[in-house]
């Protein structure tokens, strides 16, 4: 199958591609030439900046199908479908779990509410946005692509060569060992996705000529807090659980304990995953995951400057706090 990765280098799109080239496939890259420019040196390079309409270099071409890595913004998933159209058969866009309207309940499936912007002309993608910017996207999509558009919807992706360090924070914290702050309850569940399966499951939908929307987010029951932490545990880690009210209290944000919503938004993490289970989703074992992102985590510089988390310093400023509050 030849495919075009639109992005490719960066976490979620590398996997696509390194997935792609390891089940033969021919691959080419469309990028702006920024981020990692010189992985797969023997793949065709494309280059423009979608969000600048620079689509020049994508023209005169043919692929059988199209991975949309890196679609925010709906007049720019737009103008790449249409410009597209004809020159492959099938657009697959990788949009998220945040699309769904609020409240979101546990177990809804692909066919549950969706957000919608007041302001639909809105291009600023923010955290009140985001949700309702990649609905617009799927719609743009599916209006120039119809049946041949295919919405993957994931939840947290992780594993490594994840930028955002969320996943990687508890991996690394839990491995340190000692008191580790932990927020809500052990029974609160959580879902996320290895970046390697969420990239195996786009292509296998590709290659059986699957299409449709589809949740991507796993294992296919959630886990609990508790399970998730303890399968990450590998040296004397133990857990200190903080209510929702305490943390809040002392301004602990979800950028502080990643994965961490109160328990009113918990149930972002139970969607259900049936339907890509039945089209061919499936999920490396967990502990799989924790060791490749600890070791890749592990091999990175020194002078990596890791995002997300709390510092030992305040993490450990909470702890006592709570524990002089609690009379222990």
């Amino acid at each position: 199958m030849r495919l075009l990765v639109l992005g490719g280098t960066r976490f979620v799109g590398r996997h696509v591609v390194e997935a792609a080239l390891a089940r033969g496939h021919e691959v080419t890259l469309f990028t702006r030439g920024k981020t990692n420019p010189d992985l797969f040196p023997n793949v065709a390079h494309l280059q423009g900046d979608r969000d600048a309409g620079d689509l020049e270099a994508l023209k005169g071409h043919t692929w059988d199908a199209v991975i949309d890595t890196c679609g925010y913004i709906p007049r720019v998933v737009r103008q790449s479908a249409e410009l597209l159209r004809g020159a492959v058969d099938r657009y697959l866009f990788i949009s998220t779990i945040s699309v769904y309207a609020d409240p979101i309940t546990a177990g809804q499936d692909e066919h549950a509410a969706l957000q919608k912007l007041e302001d639909e002309s809105v291009e600023e993608v923010t955290g009140e946005t985001y949700g309702g910017l990649k609905v617009l996207c799927e719609l743009a999509a599916q209006s120039v692509f119809g049946e041949k558009a295919i919405i993957v919807r994931p939840g947290m992706v992780v594993g490594p060569h994840d930028p955002t360090d969320r996943f990687t924070y508890w991996v690394r914290r839990v491995a340190q060992g000692g008191e580790v702050l932990a927020p809500g309850t052990p029974e609160r569940p959580v879902q996320m996705i290895d970046g390697r399966d969420l990239a195996a499951f786009q292509l296998h939908l590709l290659e059986a000529g699957i299409v449709g929307v589809y949740n991507a987010t796993g294992p296919s029951e959630p886990y609990t807090w508790g399970t998730w932490l303890d399968g990450m545990r590998v040296g004397d880690a133990r857990f200190t659980w903080i209510d929702d009210a305490w943390l809040g209290a002392h301004e602990v944000t979800g950028g502080d304990l990643p994965f961490w919503v109160p328990e009113q938004y918990a149930d972002i993490f139970a969607v259900s995953v049936q339907r890509g289970i039945s089209a061919g989703l499936s999920f490396r074992p967990f502990a799989e995951t924790v060791r490749d992102t600890r070791d890749w985590d592990a091999a990175r510089p020194a002078d990596t400057q890791r995002k997300g988390g709390l510092s030992p310093e305040r993490e450990s400023a909470l702890l006592k706090q709570w524990h002089g509050e609690q009379g222990g």
